[in-house]
């Protein structure tokens, strides 16, 4: 009977984490339209999206009959979809294992092992489901019409790839569980993980709680934005799928972090203005997107760095305050300037984008003619650079400050 409850549990949190992701996805993707390709074509588009969030592969190809070829990628992670997804299994795997006092590493492996064979499973199925092809329209009439005429009729298909979708979302399941057992002070940890409980757990908790709150608050400026500027579908798309890639993107470069990218002219963007601005600045090369570039579309910019240091402050006040009485403030600084390098190095993967299409009719041409490219990547090594070093920053001072109003505490109390 305990056995076949471990296993509803396993059910249960991989239910939840899928239910989450697809609720989601399919109401970003309805937002920004996609409700008019039919039920036929959005169950795809939205299983391709899940398998996205996940870290799987998802691979575009096309044609454009004997006559021509048709050339797509693309590589973007919708982090809205992999939030949603991520809470809502952590919080149900974790969820029975407050009831115990102690647990044994055999037990929490047994756990961890019937959530990954489910999960593989439930993996196996969205990305049968992740695939369909298109036709594409030219938007020229005289190429519409010599395809009619020809028989060149460019299309681009997508199908998620079983292997790398399976190997990726194990490997993101595996960091969720880690991260989320990390960060949860309720949940026991096996006896021969105790010993790092009181190092890993405070700075990690703190940390989680950073990175939410700044989504938080990018949720209530879309919000703000949705009811005061009009757009509201194009608004809620954003919100509903790539609400943590802005939200994050904006810690970065508030802490002093950098992006590079470029976008052709006439592709809409769904992001902020400001920063599609910049993006389109770098012509056929690459735009560098930080403080100043920004700054200088919006004076407002600069408003992210004053956000990011008072966030940094609150993130090491909380790391020394749920650390044990007595850290010394060094310590607490070395492991917050861990943690936080690690998140950045995370968000700097997770936010790239790299999106191609392009046309080549009888062999003549770029397949970039009637297409374009859009890259944005993060650059990895200085941003894990002013991780550390702000890490080391407000865990200091955190540990300072947590330390002095304990001591006027007991001071008081003894008084």
């Amino acid at each position: 009977m305990s056995e076949l409850r471990a296993w509803g549990d396993a059910l249960a949190a991989v239910a939840a984490g899928m239910a989450a992701m697809v609720a989601v996805a399919a109401l970003g993707l309805w937002a920004a339209g996609a409700g008019a390709l039919g039920a036929d074509a959005l169950a795809p588009v939205v299983a391709a999206t899940v398998v996205s969030a996940v870290g799987g592969t998802v691979e575009l190809s096309g044609g454009a009959g004997f006559l021509g070829r048709t050339d797509a990628g693309l590589a973007v992670v919708p982090l809205s979809v992999t939030l949603a997804g991520a809470l809502a299994l952590a919080v149900v795997f974790l969820l029975p294992m407050r009831h115990h006092a102690v647990a044994s590493g055999a037990a929490f492996l047994g756990r961890a092992a019937r959530t990954a064979v489910v999960w593989v499973v439930a993996l196996l199925l969205v990305a049968r489901a992740a695939r369909h092809t298109f036709r594409i329209r030219l938007d020229e009439d005289i190429l519409d019409e010599l395809g009619a005429a020809l028989g060149v009729t460019p299309t681009v298909g997508f199908r998620a790839a079983t292997g790398p979708t399976v190997g990726y979302g194990l490997l993101w399941l595996l960091i969720l569980l880690v991260v989320a057992t990390a960060a949860s002070r309720k949940t026991p940890l096996p006896s021969r993980l105790l010993r790092f409980q009181d190092s890993v757990r405070p700075a990690a908790f703190a940390v989680l709680a950073l990175l939410l709150g700044y989504v938080v608050l990018g949720l209530l400026a879309g919000l703000v934005v949705a009811a005061t500027r009009g757009h509201a579908g194009s608004t809620f798309a954003v919100l509903l799928l790539g609400l943590p890639n802005l939200a994050w993107m904006g810690l970065g470069t508030g802490l002093g972090g950098t992006w590079e990218g470029r976008v052709p002219d006439g592709i809409g963007l769904p992001m902020p203005q400001a920063l599609a601005a910049v993006l389109r600045q770098g012509g056929q090369g690459t735009a560098t997107v930080n403080l100043s570039s920004l700054s200088a579309q919006d004076g407002r910019a600069w408003l992210l760095a004053l956000l990011a240091a008072l966030a940094l402050l609150a993130t090491g006040f909380v790391t020394a305050v749920r650390s044990p009485a007595g850290t010394s403030p060094w310590r607490l600084a070395i492991r917050l300037a861990v943690t936080l390098a690690l998140a950045l190095l995370a968000i700097g993967l997770l936010t790239r984008i790299s999106a191609r299409y392009g046309l080549s009719l009888l062999g003549i041409g770029d397949l970039g003619d009637f297409g374009g490219e859009v890259t944005l990547d993060a650059q990895l090594l200085p941003l894990v650079g002013l991780g550390l070093l702000w890490g080391l920053v407000a865990g200091f001072l955190g540990g300072v400050l947590v330390g002095y109003l304990r001591r006027r505490g007991a001071d008081a109390g003894a008084g």
